[in-house]
């Protein structure tokens, strides 16, 4: 298979980063929960089937897909961390599940079997390759000929409240470039037609992108969220940059920025996805 390991991903998802989701796995999936249902309606999961999940992280959506295709059925959550991994084997376990199971790799490069899975899933797994071309065509060749794809990436950044929130910490934070649509990080794939382009050279078939809206929970109040949002991912690294104490001005501001999104005894943000779906080619 060609394609490079994807090394700094990896050493950040088995550093801080992969230990800080496991650690925090149910927050993290109150933030994104949202997107399962538009994610699961195009997967088009059946009972029976084989399934490919790419960045599973802790295994959420692994875990759902190996519920939806038992007893006959199984799953297979891949993901670069190995913090992240173990609290998703631990959880499976914890659940009862022995239908699916978890490998340590890089879907740039793992060996995965070819023409082995019914359909391809992911919920935010799919933007930090450094070589999306060949993770894409790594993913096209496990598929069996007829199967699908059903993946999630970030769409514009403009459409998501967390971010225009943190636009605000402009003269506190180096946020020059920061959610550049195209750059390096979770909005790489933001772009129209982006992903679906690298889908299609892929080889992969009646390839669509579907926008979608839907909200998460950050936290209980905007005073939770706005420490959650900077002691994590993007906001953590903004923060060490700017350094000279400039954190807790930073979370003082954030929060109040976040106060009108208060309601109910939580912190709900607006996020904004790509669906993409497709085929792989009949043999």
């Amino acid at each position: 298979m060609h394609g490079i390991a994807n090394a700094g991903q990896a050493e950040s998802w088995n550093g801080y980063e992969g230990t800080h989701w496991a650690a925090h796995q149910d927050r993290w999936d109150a933030v994104n929960t949202g997107f399962d249902q538009p994610l699961f309606d195009a997967a088009a999961i059946a009972r029976g089937e084989r399934v490919l999940d790419i960045g599973c992280g802790a295994g959420s959506t692994t875990r759902q897909a190996a519920r939806a295709v038992a007893p006959a059925g199984c799953a297979l959550g891949l993901d670069l961390s190995g913090p992240m991994l173990e609290r998703a084997r631990a959880s499976a376990e914890g659940e009862g599940l022995d239908n699916v199971r978890f490998e340590h790799g890089d879907a740039q490069v793992h060996p995965l079997a070819h023409g082995t899975f019914d359909v391809a899933i992911s919920r935010f797994g799919i933007m930090f390759f450094t070589d999306p071309a060949a993770a894409f065509a790594n993913i096209a060749t496990a598929l069996r000929p007829g199967g699908r794809v059903a993946l999630l990436c970030a769409a514009e950044p403009e459409g998501n409240e967390w971010l225009t929130a943190m636009a605000a910490l402009g003269d506190l934070l180096p946020l020059e470039g920061f959610g550049k649509p195209g750059g390096p990080g979770m909005f790489s794939l933001a772009a129209p037609g982006a992903a679906a382009a690298l889908l299609a050279g892929a080889g992969l078939r009646d390839v669509r992108a579907t926008h979608v809206t839907a909200y998460g929970t950050w936290g209980r109040d905007a005073a939770d969220a706005a420490e959650f949002m900077l002691d994590s991912g993007p906001g953590r690294h903004l923060v060490a940059q700017a350094g000279g104490g400039v954190g807790e001005r930073a979370r003082a501001r954030l929060t109040e920025v976040l106060r009108p999104h208060e309601a109910e005894g939580a912190l709900r943000l607006r996020g904004t996805a790509w669906l993409l779906t497709a085929t792989a080619a009949h043999a």
